[in-house]
């Protein structure tokens, strides 16, 4: 039985051949519990944009939002508590190794936010172009009605996108995009860098709580005693709830590339008809084909190798 979200879906079939008299064989069309693959790339080409941005005002403001609170706890690890401290090399080390950490949380950000989800092209589901792809008989496409695309199995439509996007995950309005096919992996280590800051932090705000109890508190940092204060809890907040928050987020994340699933399908409770892979193989579709220090790099794409090239579509 198919799902509600099958059985909304507008369906194109592939035209038997006709016969000698001009009618078609209605037999040719696929049942139920048969598939053919289409290669995706058919589907889905086209030319991607240069820069992919979307131009929604609540996601430009978290996005904003994001980057100021980063700038933030910069400000007040650097000034507050690591140039004033007496030890250099304390503070060389940790001074580098946080500011390596924000440089990464912030490049992923800005990959995730500015990548192409997996958008498929937006007024494609015309009769002249399904017609150009001479789909075989028994062959079918599904059209998405809001964006009129042909719709790729495991797609779903976003709202604020405006598109459809393959292998959506969920929109999250931090990163000012979908999450899916081609940004997952950005997504995961944005979560994964912001996760380790907010951590570091709290040590940094725990080891200079103690310093300054043990030492005079007018000596400890540049600022007065209350604007030091008031700036450490406010830090320790912020690490506190945002550890929490992309510590979770990258759980669920994993867990969704380990059982091939995502967040949209494992809500709906889709049925699964997709290959079963195992979890090393869905961790290398994201990451990358062979493991290696770039899966952990903003800047690396991840191998298409690893990724499967085609879909499957049902009627």
């Amino acid at each position: 039985m198919k799902s509600p979200v099958h059985r909304c879906r507008d369906v194109e079939h592939g035209r038997a051949q006709s016969s000698a008299n001009g009618t078609s064989h209605g037999a040719d069309l696929l049942q139920p519990e048969q598939r053919i693959p289409i290669s995706k790339d058919v589907i889905t080409a086209y030319a991607a944009p240069a820069m992919w941005f979307i131009k929604d005002a609540c996601g430009i403001v978290c996005a904003v939002i994001t980057w100021l609170l980063v700038f933030y706890a910069e400000f007040v690890v650097l000034f507050v508590m690591l140039i004033p401290a007496r030890d250099l090399t304390y503070s060389i080390v940790n001074g580098v190794l946080f500011n390596t950490l924000a440089f990464l949380a912030l490049a992923s950000h800005l990959r995730a936010m500015c990548t192409d989800p997996g958008a498929v092209p937006k007024g494609n589901a015309t009769k002249e172009y399904i017609e150009s792809l001479q789909l075989k008989p028994g062959q079918v496409v599904y059209k998405c009605p809001k964006c009129c695309s042909i719709k790729p199995d495991r797609a779903h439509h976003c709202s604020v996108c405006k598109r459809c996007i393959r292998k959506m995950d969920h929109h999250c309005p931090w990163v000012n995009n979908c999450v899916g096919e081609n940004n997952q992996k950005y997504f995961v280590l944005f979560t994964m860098y912001i996760a380790l800051i907010s951590l570091h932090t709290l040590i940094l705000v725990v080891f200079h709580f103690l310093y300054c109890f043990e030492d005079d508190w007018s000596k400890c940092s540049s600022f007065s005693p209350p604007a030091t204060v008031i700036l450490l809890i406010l830090v320790c907040f912020e690490g506190l709830l945002f550890l929490i928050f992309t510590s979770v987020m990258f759980g669920t994340q994993v867990h969704s590339i380990c059982t091939d699933e995502t967040g949209i399908e494992q809500l709906k409770k889709e049925e699964r008809r997709w290959a079963k892979k195992t979890k090393w193989m869905n961790l290398r579709a994201v990451f990358g084909h062979h493991f290696s220090l770039l899966w952990f790099s903003p800047f690396s794409r991840p191998d298409p190798s690893g990724k499967a090239e085609t879909y499957q579509y049902v009627v």
